[in-house]
Formats: structure tokens, sequence, C-alpha cells
């Protein structure tokens, strides 16, 4: 039995210890007790999980809510600041119960520790033996992959560090904090698939990981865990739909996705809030024709291994490369879109140009009903798409979705839409100020939230749902808005005439 080595106070009520061993493993939790994973109506079928049900791995996982500093574990983590004096529940309660020794060892010997890395401390009087310090990163939109980055480094140094130490038991809790602006959900994804690779490759060092959260992240990991560590053939099933199109590298570790790029020096280098000054520019001031130089910088690999020749490492070169490819994917569709016939599509009359809302912005109007998903031509679709907006998006615009009297032949499959969301540049995101739903159902409101957690979190704050058409009245005149009869009618059956009197309320 480990001896405490800070007494407590005469009379002072034993503060209370959790045996980890008590608590109930992930694979032991009935799938029914925590959120289920539907797979949306109409959805294409991608490829394998690439996070397959391992129950040796299930058995080790725990989801716990409480008190970490009251887990008696061989280690605890703290998510703290570079300084090591962060003013934070977790590290709260940790320095309380550990008593006035802990803050002198970190004074006398650990002093700082930088963001991404680790230092390790005694338990003092905690029921855990050591305490594994880290230092989260601020999230900065300018330079999301070094946030993503970095964060992964936290989990991994961790997960290294307690193997290193011959540790077989650890509580981790999240390290990704509001105070440091990172999302929640995208630091849920990062930690998850960390822990699932590390597992998945050094299991036999660890026998207990408990995942320790609070009531705001705990409904976001146990929407999650599924995903990551599926209990049953059907949740591995299920995952295929809702993961991320980025899963992680072997190590759970960022990829580059296509998307606005973000220069860095090193990516486990500290970040502040004050980086803004930092130069950079939202897209590359290169046209195509200037980009001989970096497209000669990436020659065919299998040229590069039969030859002999080194091939590019440089990471802010590939980085570069893969910004002119997705920049020239598009410019492609673009030039396509202006020379094919879209007839077939625009004829259908699903999406348009109605007026401008009270700000001066385009409104762009889409109309559920008349998509039919299952019979129009994808590809005319997306062309369609680009060769309308392309030239509203070079500014500020606005999107209503009427979702009125839909059925499931007019729901896009998840795969569609991601696609479409990866091949769109980053200025469709940007200049989008609001996307209203009107008329939502449940379906609607349940697949805009996982679409907007998992696959497009930078328009996630911009989605309002709306019960009736009026309610757009707040933002746009009632004359700038033109909407099919149907949905009018509708409105009235539910809402009343009022609805569409001039001057309705403002």
């Amino acid at each position: 039995m480990r001896i405490m080595t800070d007494l407590e106070p005469l009379g002072q009520v034993p503060l209370p210890t959790i045996n980890s061993q008590t608590l109930k493993r992930w694979g032991e939790v009935p799938v029914s007790q925590h959120a289920s994973v539907s797979v949306p109506l109409g959805a294409d079928t991608p490829p394998n999980s690439p996070f397959l049900k391992d129950d040796s791995i299930n058995h080790k996982l725990i989801l716990w809510e409480g008190d970490i500093a009251s887990l008696q574990v061989d280690a605890i983590i703290n998510s703290t600041n570079e300084s090591m004096n962060d003013v934070n529940p977790i590290s709260t309660s940790i320095f309380q119960r550990a008593g006035t020794r802990l803050r002198d060892e970190i004074k006398a010997e650990v002093r700082e520790c930088k963001t991404g890395e680790v230092r390790v401390t005694q338990g003092h009087a905690l029921p855990a033996r050591y305490i594994i310090h880290t230092v989260g990163p601020k999230y900065n939109v300018k330079y999301q992959t070094a946030s993503e980055n970095t964060l992964h480094m936290c989990y991994r140094n961790i997960l290294q560090k307690a193997k290193e130490m011959g540790l077989h038991s650890i509580a981790i809790p999240v390290v990704n904090s509001l105070k440091r602006n990172y999302p929640p959900d995208q630091g849920a994804h990062i930690a998850l698939r960390t822990v699932r690779r590390f597992l998945e490759r050094h299991g036999n060092s660890l026998d207990t990981v408990i995942f320790v959260v609070d009531k705001l992240d705990l409904g976001i990991y146990e929407v999650l865990l599924p995903l990551y560590f599926p209990r049953s053939k059907q949740e591995e099933e299920a995952a295929r739909y809702q993961l991320p199109s980025d899963v992680g590298g072997p190590d759970g570790e960022p990829v580059m996705p296509d998307r606005q790029i973000r220069i860095i020096d090193n990516p486990q280098h500290t970040l502040h809030a004050d980086d803004e000054n930092a130069s950079r520019t939202p897209h590359l001031e290169i046209s195509l024709g200037d980009a001989g130089s970096f497209a000669q910088m990436q020659a065919d690999p299998d040229r590069q291994r039969l030859l002999g020749e080194r091939p590019i490492t440089d990471p802010i070169a590939n980085i570069i490369i893969q910004e002119l490819e997705h920049q020239e994917r598009y410019e492609k569709l673009l030039r396509r879109s202006k020379t094919e016939d879209l007839s077939e599509v625009s004829g259908i009359g699903c999406l348009y140009q109605s007026g401008v809302d009270r700000l001066g912005r385009p409104v762009v109007v889409f109309v559920g009903k008349w998509f039919p998903f299952n019979k129009i031509n994808l590809d005319k679709a997306l062309l369609y798409l680009i060769y309308l907006l392309d030239p509203i998006v070079r500014g500020d615009y606005v999107i209503a979705y009427f979702h009125t009297l839909t059925s499931s032949n007019n729901y896009p499959s998840f795969s569609w839409l991601r696609e479409v969301y990866n091949v769109l540049p980053y200025k469709y995101k940007k200049n989008l100020k609001a996307f209203y739903v009107v008329h939502p159902t449940f379906w609607t409101k349940m697949m805009t939230w996982w679409f907007t957690t998992f696959m497009a979190p930078a328009i996630k704050q911009k989605v309002h749902s709306l019960p009736g058409v009026e309610y757009l009245y707040s933002v746009m005149s009632p004359d700038q808005l033109e909407i099919p009869a149907f949905i009018t009618e509708y409105d009235m059956t539910i809402n009343g005439l009022r609805y569409f009197q001039p001057g309705a309320p403002t």
C-alpha cells in the first residue's frame, strides 16, 4: 500500500478515492445507454471502417464523468499552461488534493512545460502515483493545422511517457479547452483516434485508459466513442458513414486536408494568440501559370524510386503543392461549368438567387423538394452549383434552404455532401454568413448537426433552423424572397395567412 506524503488535518473527512477497477469498461456498456449511430438515408457505401471492432481494446477503455483527482491509478494527467500554474477545474482539484509538496516539486525541479510536451511529478497526497502534466495548444483558425498537430502530440506524448515508465493505468482528461478557444468536438476526434492507434500498436503496455470528462464533453464522447471504438458490427458498419474525412495517419496524427493553407515553422512550437501578426495570406497569390517551379518539385514517385531520386520532404512545399492541386481542380470544374450543357439541372429550378437581404448580401435559395438526388446527374449538379455560386461567393452571401415537404428521394448522401464540401474552396465557407433551414424536421436537425459537427465545423455557427417563412423577414424584406407556391401554401396551413401579408413583422 502506498503511504501518503501529506497527512490529513485532524478531524478532516477523508476525500473519496475511486478504484479504477470498479468502473465499467467501455466494452461492457450496453449500446442502448449511449447515442446510437444511424446510417443516413440514401448514403453511398464508403470503404471499410478504419477502426474495427476489438474487444481487447474496448476492455481497456473507460468513459467516466467525475473528479480526476479521486482516481486510484498509476498516473493522472493534468492539463495546464506553460508555467504550470493554470487555474482550471482539473488543475485546481489536483493541486488541492496533492498538497503543497506538488507545488514545491514543480518550483524546484520542473519549472515549466512547453506546449505539446509533458512533464512528470510525483502524485504526493493523490491516490495516483504520478501526475503527467501537459499543455494543450491555443486554437487559431489561421493555424488550425498547427493546433491539431500539437494537440495530437499532447496525447501521443502522454501515452508514450506512460509506456516508458511502465505504467499500466492512466486517467486522461480533455486536454483541449474552450479557454484556449479549441472546439471541443474537433479535440475529441484527435484524442480518440490517437488513443485508438496507440492501443493498437502498444496495447500490451496499458491495461486501463480512462477518459475523464465533464458534463459538456460527456455527450460528445458518448457520440464519438462508437466511431473509434465500435462495440458491435453494427456500430462498426455505421461508423463508415459517420467518420470525418480525416481519420489521421498511422499514429492518429492529422493528415493535411485540401483546405486553406497554413504555413508554420514547426507544428510543435508554442502557439500564441498574438500570432495574428504573422505573415500569411488567406489564399496563395500565385496563378496556376506560375506554379511550374512548385509542380516540378513533386516528381513521379515511381520514377524517384527507380532512379534513386530523393523525394520531396519539405512540408511547406508539400502544402503548397496540395493547395495548388486543389485550386487547379476547382478551376477545371469552373471551366467545365461554363462550357457544358447544364440545362437538365438548371431547368429543375431547385437552386437560384433571390434578391438580397437587409445588408445587401445575395440570397441563394435551395428548394429541397425539387432536388431529385436519386435521378439527377450529380456531376452536372456540382458543375451547376459552381457555375451559379462562383460569382456570388466572391463577397458575403447567405443561403435559405427550404426543407418543405421533402422525402427520402430528396436527401443527398453524406459522401456526396462531403465531396462537394471538400471541392469548394475556402471562399465558399468564409463568405457564407448564414445558412437558414426553413421547415426543418427532426431528421434535418440531426443530419445538420452531424454534418456541421463532423464534416463542416467551419459553418456550424452559421446554421439556423426556422419553423416558418416569416422568421426570414427579420433578415430580408418579403419582396426580396421568391419561393414556390407550395411552400407558401404549406406555411399557411401551419402558421396562418398573416405570415405572407405585407408588412409582416421584422
